[in-house]
């Protein structure tokens, strides 16, 4: 043996044990303190907004996940699918708001403030409308590192839905392709990207966990057809995508249910389905003008929506449509009579179609009425008492 190679086993030995620490704390750093790009500004001029359209369907098409040999299981090969497809079209929101400081006003900045979704080559990104409400600024960060302002196009406050926009390069624009919510079924797998507590394009698991569910909104409205999913959502995801396993986008994270302020296992999504009808409208007027049938409150049915409540003196009233009826009932209890009340779902209406669409879901419903302006008639078809009729209504703005 050379008396070098000689000399040396001894120290190489010793050191052996460290070295292996040492790697180890090289690897648990990279973990702790991940690099970051360096931001970069984008300078293009805004394009014109009349071509814009979320046509997330131009997107290029999810590239099949390369094994290599790994034995990755089926589960694991389409996590890796779907993040690869659409972990791009995901961005950061960092907003600056104005507050009060005593006699100052301070412009506060509000770290990993939300996610969005980018939805064309033009610039536009959906989020929710918490997430840019009262900003005075708008950064957004995109999967190349590179930050860019962003203007506020328009919103919707009684969906809690934006829509931004930045002048970055179309090159690292990549919309995501929009899919369907009206096929949805409890227990379907979905996946969630965003940026929970700053960190960002995470990945989250779970299932539908429930349908049709209502939030409450502005000025006392609802929030109808939400995707409750058991995926861990937490302050930061807002905006960002709900996704099935071909990687369309079918809804838009939006809230959690919980006392903590971080992920129970109950979150909620906005349905794509509701999306499309919207950003359009934003995009080309910053505002949404809906029209409204007048019609509260449904329960859905295998054969259609049962009629619930009307509001009162609105369109579907006015076309004679029936809801449930609060029946009052005096009973003697002793010496005192005593009055009670029960629903008689007896004479509802069953709503089956609009505008000669069937109709099986709220999110039909509402797809059919808000094709239309405010003023339009629309024919309603109801079953009632074993028989067919057709009510026209005419739609009103909505207040």
């Amino acid at each position: 043996m050379p008396f070098a190679k000689r000399l040396m086993s001894p120290v190489i030995a010793a050191l052996r044990p460290f070295g292996r620490f040492f790697l180890l704390f090289l690897w648990l750093g990279a973990l702790t303190f991940p690099a970051t790009a360096p931001a970069q500004s984008g300078a293009l001029p805004p394009p014109p907004l009349a071509a814009a359209r979320p046509e997330g369907a131009r997107g290029v098409p999810p590239r099949p996940v390369v094994d290599g040999g790994r034995g990755f299981t089926p589960e694991e090969l389409t996590n890796i699918a779907v993040y690869d497809a659409v972990n791009r079209s995901v961005v950061n929101i960092n907003t600056k708001a104005t507050v009060s400081a005593g006699l100052f006003l301070l412009e506060v900045p509000s770290e990993g403030a939300g996610s969005g979704i980018v939805v064309d080559t033009l610039g536009h990104v959906l989020t929710n409308y918490h997430v840019v409400e009262g900003a005075k600024e708008i950064q957004v960060m995109l999967y190349d590192g590179s930050s860019h302002t962003a203007t506020i196009v328009g919103h919707d406050p009684a969906t809690d839905v934006a829509v931004i926009r930045v002048a970055a390069p179309a090159e690292v624009l990549e919309p995501v392709r929009f899919g369907s919510s009206n096929d949805l079924r409890v227990g379907q797998r979905v996946f969630a990207i965003g940026n929970p507590f700053g960190l960002e394009r995470t990945l989250t698991t779970g299932i539908i966990s429930s349908l049709n569910r209502s939030l409450p909104a502005r000025n006392s409205r609802t929030i109808k057809s939400i995707i409750q999913t058991d995926a861990a959502i937490n302050p930061g995801n807002s905006g960002g995508p709900l996704l099935d396993s071909s990687s369309l986008l079918i809804g838009m994270n939006t809230a959690i249910a919980s006392r903590t302020g971080q992920s129970s296992g109950v979150g909620f999504a906005i349905p794509v389905g509701t999306l499309a009808r919207i950003v359009p409208q934003l995009i080309e007027r910053g505002k949404v003008i809906r029209p409204d049938a007048g019609v509260a409150r449904v329960y859905q049915t295998d054969h259609g929506l049962l009629v619930a409540s009307l509001v009162p003196d609105g369109p579907a009233e006015h076309a004679g449509m029936r809801g449930f009826k609060v029946v009052r009932e005096r009973r003697r209890q002793g010496p005192f009579m005593a009055e009670t009340e029960r629903i008689d779902r007896s004479g509802a209406d069953l709503i089956v179609a609009v505008g000669g669409v069937a109709v099986k879901n709220a999110d039909d419903f509402l797809s059919q009425v808000e094709t239309r302006n405010p003023g339009d008639q629309v024919l309603i078809t109801v079953e009632r008492e074993g028989h067919r009729l057709e009510l026209p209504v005419v739609l009103a703005a909505e207040r």
